[in-house]
C-alpha cells in the first residue's frame, strides 16, 4: 500500500505500463511463435512475409524495454539465420 500521495500515482501508473508491458510482451512471443511455425513447415516464402512484423515486434519490446537491445538483435538474427537456411 502507498504512504504517500506520489507514491499512489506512481503506483497507478506503474500498473497502467504493466499492462502495455504485458499485452507487447504477448504479441512478441506469439509472432516469434507463427515464424518458427511457419519455418517448421518449410514454407519460405510465408516465413519471409511473417518477417517484417516480427522484427516490429521485437523492436517495439526493445524500445520499450521489454526485452534488451542485444537480445532483440539475437533473436533477430537468429530468425534470419533460420529462414535463410530452408
Amino acid at each position: 500500500m502507498a504512504n504517500s500521495k506520489s507514491a499512489d500515482k506512481t503506483q497507478k501508473s506503474s500498473l497502467k505500463r504493466r499492462v502495455f508491458n504485458i499485452r507487447r510482451s504477448r504479441a512478441l512471443k506469439d509472432s516469434v511463435k507463427d515464424v518458427i511455425k511457419t519455418i517448421a513447415g518449410g514454407d519460405k516464402a510465408g516465413a519471409e512475409k511473417e518477417l517484417p512484423d516480427v522484427y516490429k515486434a521485437i523492436d517495439k519490446a526493445a524500445k520499450r524495454g521489454i526485452i534488451k537491445k542485444n537480445t532483440a538483435s539475437r533473436k533477430k538474427s537468429r530468425i534470419a539465420k533460420r529462414i535463410a537456411s530452408l
